[in-house]
Parts: C-alpha cells; sequence; structure tokens
C-alpha cells in the first residue's frame, strides 16, 4: 500500500505540474496580454511615454516580462560602489532626443544598452512628446528602459522552485539594522500581555515574526518556518498570495483587547502572530511607531467570517453527504422496483438533470427558493443566518444525486442478474438477505471509490454556482481572477484544484481497498 501511495502520489504531481503548464501556456501565449488593461483605472489616466512604462511595468508584475528602467540600472551602480549619488543624479537626466543628452549621460546610457542588448534585451528610447510649440506633452518626458519577455519555461521553473518558501533569520538584508538576529522560545507569548501560558518561536531576521504560535483558533497550532507561495494577486487581492488569499478569513473585524510590542493596549481586529517584516515602515506611520518596536508591522486582521477555501469544503462537502444519504436509498429503491412508479419519476428527474444546462436549474431554483420559499439568494458575510447555505447546497446537490441514482440503479441491476445471485436464490435465501449481505455491498465499491471524487466534484462545480449566489469560495475566486485577468490567482486556484483531484483518486483507491478485500495494492513474491 505505502509503495503504491508514494507511486501515485508521484504521478499525481506531474500530473499537477503539467496542468499547471497548459495553463501557462494558454493565459501568457495565446491570450492578449493588452487584456489585464480592460478594468485598470489608473491605465486610462497615463499618456504618452507614461502609458507605454506603465504597460512594460505592469506586464512586469504579471510575469510576461523583464523591465530594467535606466534609472533602476544606475541605482544598481550605486550600491555597487560604481557611482556616487551626485553622478548618477547627473547620468539620469534624458534629453528629449539622445543627441540632446549631455556627455556623462550618454556614457552611461551607451553603457546600459550595451550591458543589456548583450544578454538579450531589447533596449527601447522613447524620445520627449512635445506640443507644437515645444512645450513637453502631459506624460511625454524621455524614457530608456530595456525589457525582455520571460520564456515559458523559466516563468515555469521560477514558480514551482519557490512554491515552497523556508523562513529563516537572514531574510531581512544584511545591511538593515535589525539588532541581534536569531530565534527567541517563550513560554509565555507578549501577545497576551505576557501573562497567559502560551509557548511561541520569535525570530529577529526572518520574515514572520511568529514562526510557531498557539492560539484559540482550529487547528490551534500554527507555525510560519514553512510558508506556500502560489503567485502574488495584483488585482483580486492586490499585493497578497494566492494561498493567502484562500485561507484568510474574511466578513467584518472581530474586535478584541490586544496588547502591542510597545505595552499599548487597543481595541483592535489585528493579528499579531502574522506580522511579517517591512522596511522602514515603523518610522514612516505615526501610529506603527506608537504600537511596535520594530518593522515588524504588516498584520492581518481576524474576521467573523470563514476563508474562502472553508467556504467551498462546508458546502461541498454538506452537499455530497446529502446527495449519497438521499441518492444511494433512492437508487436502490428504484432497482428494487424496476418499472414502476418510483423508478420512473427518478428516471424522469434524472433525465432533467442531464439534459437541462446546470446555469439554467442552478437559476430556477435560486427564483424558486428565493420567491415560494424566502430562502437568501444572496450569500452576506455578515449575516449569522444559515438559510444562506440552503440554495448553493441544493443547487450542488441536485446534479450529484441524480448521478448517484442512475449509477446505483445500473449496479444493482447488474448485480441482480448475476450468477452468484441465482444460486442465492436456489441456496433458499430471502430478496432481503440477498440485497442486504450480497448485492448492495457489491454495487457499493465502486461507488465507495467515488467519494472523494465527488467532494472535489462538488468544489469544481461550485464555480458556477458559487457565482450566481455570489459565495465567497475559491470557485468565486477563481471566475472573478478570470474576469480581472489576475494571472497569478488563476494559475493558483487551478494548481489548488489539480492537487486536490490527485488526492482524491488516492483516497478513493485507499476506500475501496478497505470495503472490497479482494483488492489489493501490493505485490507479494512468487
Amino acid at each position: 500500500m505505502g509503495k503504491y501511495v508514494i507511486k501515485r502520489l508521484l504521478r499525481g504531481a506531474v500530473s499537477a505540474i503539467i496542468v499547471v503548464l497548459i495553463v501557462m501556456v494558454l493565459i501568457y501565449s495565446l491570450l492578449d496580454r493588452n487584456k489585464i488593461f480592460s478594468g485598470d483605472p489608473a491605465y486610462n489616466h497615463t499618456a504618452s511615454n507614461t502609458r507605454t512604462t506603465y504597460e512594460y511595468s505592469r506586464w512586469e508584475s504579471y510575469g510576461y516580462v523583464d523591465y530594467v528602467p535606466y534609472a533602476d540600472y544606475l541605482r544598481d551602480l550605486v550600491k555597487a560602489g560604481e557611482i556616487d549619488a551626485e553622478t548618477q543624479k547627473a547620468a539620469a537626466s534624458l534629453g528629449r532626443k539622445p543627441e540632446r543628452d549631455s556627455e556623462l549621460t550618454a556614457e552611461y546610457t551607451a553603457k546600459f544598452r550595451e550591458y543589456y542588448e548583450s544578454k538579450g534585451y531589447e533596449v527601447i528610447r522613447l524620445d520627449a512628446d512635445t506640443k507644437k510649440n515645444g512645450q513637453i506633452k502631459s506624460g511625454g518626458n524621455p524614457a530608456l528602459f530595456a525589457t525582455k519577455d520571460v520564456p515559458l519555461i523559466q516563468r515555469a521553473i521560477k514558480y514551482f522552485t519557490e512554491m515552497f518558501q523556508i523562513d529563516n533569520i537572514h531574510y531581512v538584508p544584511e545591511e538593515n539594522d535589525i539588532g541581534e538576529r536569531g530565534l527567541t522560545f517563550t513560554l509565555y507569548d507578549p501577545m497576551y500581555g505576557g501573562e497567559k501560558f502560551s509557548p511561541a518561536i520569535m525570530g529577529n531576521g526572518t520574515r514572520h515574526k511568529y514562526l510557531l504560535y498557539f492560539d484559540h483558533q482550529f487547528p490551534y497550532f500554527h507555525q510560519n518556518f514553512l510558508t506556500i507561495n502560489l503567485g502574488e494577486s495584483y488585482t483580486v487581492n492586490k499585493g497578497v498570495d494566492v494561498f493567502t488569499t484562500m485561507t484568510e478569513t474574511q466578513g467584518s473585524y472581530v474586535l478584541s483587547t490586544i496588547t502591542f510590542p510597545t505595552g499599548v493596549t487597543l481595541e483592535r481586529a489585528d493579528d499579531l502572530h502574522t506580522a511579517t517584516y517591512v522596511e522602514g515602515s515603523r518610522d514612516s506611520i505615526a501610529s506603527n511607531a506608537e504600537r511596535f518596536t520594530d518593522d515588524y508591522t504588516n498584520v492581518r486582521t481576524i474576521n467573523k467570517g470563514m476563508s474562502r477555501m472553508g467556504y467551498s469544503f462546508v458546502i461541498g462537502i454538506i452537499s455530497t453527504i446529502l446527495a449519497y444519504v438521499l441518492g444511494l436509498p433512492i437508487g436502490l429503491l428504484m432497482s428494487r422496483h424496476k418499472e414502476g412508479l418510483l423508478d420512473k419519476i427518478g428516471t424522469i428527474y434524472i433525465m432533467f438533470i442531464i439534459a437541462v444546462p446546470s446555469l439554467a436549474y442552478i437559476f430556477l431554483f435560486k427564483a424558486i427558493g428565493g420567491s415560494v420559499f424566502k430562502l437568501p439568494t444572496l450569500f452576506d458575510l455578515d449575516s449569522g443566518s444559515k438559510l444562506m447555505y440552503v440554495l448553493p447546497i441544493v443547487s450542488l446537490t441536485l446534479p450529484q444525486l441524480a448521478n448517484l441514482m442512475k449509477w446505483m440503479r445500473r449496479y444493482m441491476i447488474d448485480q441482480m442478474n448475476s450468477d452468484y445471485v441465482k444460486f442465492a436464490r436456489s441456496g433458499g435465501l430471502s430478496e432481503t438477505e440477498i440485497f442486504s449481505k450480497h448485492i448492495w455491498k457489491n454495487a457499493m465499491i465502486p461507488l465507495v471509490h467515488g467519494i472523494p471524487g465527488s467532494i472535489i466534484a462538488a468544489m469544481v462545480g461550485a464555480i458556477i454556482t458559487e457565482r450566481v449566489y455570489v459565495v465567497p469560495g475559491a470557485g468565486n475566486l477563481l471566475t472573478t481572477a478570470i474576469n480581472r485577468y489576475d494571472n497569478a490567482v488563476i494559475v493558483g486556484v487551478t494548481f489548488f484544484y489539480a492537487v486536490l483531484s490527485v488526492i482524491s483518486i488516492i483516497l478513493g483507491d485507499i476506500l475501496m481497498a478497505t470495503v472490497d478485500p479482494r483488492i489489493s495494492f501490493s505485490t507479494k513474491d512468487r
């Protein structure tokens, strides 16, 4: 069993990687990269050369190109000690046209061009965009930059090699004065005023302030030594990693009394356990100086609602349980009373679900549920009512229910016509005993295999359902990302679904082997 699971995990990992590569090809090679500006308000407020440089900077953010402005090149020369700040300032002043550059500027622009062209970059010089009277138009200042398209294979390698990040005390640049680097173990977490017994490991020089801690939220034990990086969102949840976007809580703030590192006590929703390092953040913001003793000031908030992943899991699991609880008995009864009234009604329902597009009956159930039963048709994060879960769960349950009814009926009828059933009847067993001891168990084997897959299918199918009912889940996140051309979120959520699919297949095999003793994944030497 162990070898089998390892092999399937390895094959599954390869499959997930292939899926991500296909999605990357579709996004970065086949879609027009200019689509990312369709919902960008800042883009519409730029013009002339400023618009061009803005396009390249955003393309770099989205992973299309590597973009290096001339000013960044000069800044790197200062850091390397090759020029001083005064020379940098003088060389940065571009003329309206190349022939109007100063000698110093011409020297360093030539070095810039030579250096980056030798590395395969295209160096672009934009002359000043002037009016008829000679004045420079708004956004028309001259610009110089180097750019190169990022190859797909390079993008993919970077994505997978940087997916898992291990925090360490050298995360903060060595030149930053942060005091003594290292890890500190405490039995009394300062977040609770140093009075409550709560072990924690804290870092200095690390990205996260808390690397290990305990709290009152499931699963109660948390760590930041190893974090998952699925890419940074650029529009849906700007500046936040996709994995964090899927796992952080939502809704209105949960206020509590918090003791900050300076000893100040405030009613806030800040989660100090999520504090990460941001250079210069303490001194640049007055409120940070009052609350924090260092630059570990970037914290997330605690909210009432669940995470996007949480909503998708809850709705998916409940709908799957309901589908199995209802679908299997109904399918069994349909098979036992073949051609009867129940069988005919069930067959009509199955044909309806198969024939009608899912979007159509979801809107139908939404209209009926809202007008007839007065159920909430939209999700409200701040509402404590559980009724808002009803329609999304029903919409996900009904297609699963039809599928289980169909297959349960088929498997049961197939088993009823088997030779072992005829022998059981000739042996004097009653129909009830034959169904409960033989037919039922054999018919359940292929259906048990599909349980984990059904949960995943419910979550993937929830892409449409979550959109219709505005459920803040992973499925809705994906459709929102597609509409806003947030490439990182699209790739990240796709990878998330691919991994879940692999796990569901393996769990299905294990469940089937557990139910059917005839199935074994181990090999014996002969």
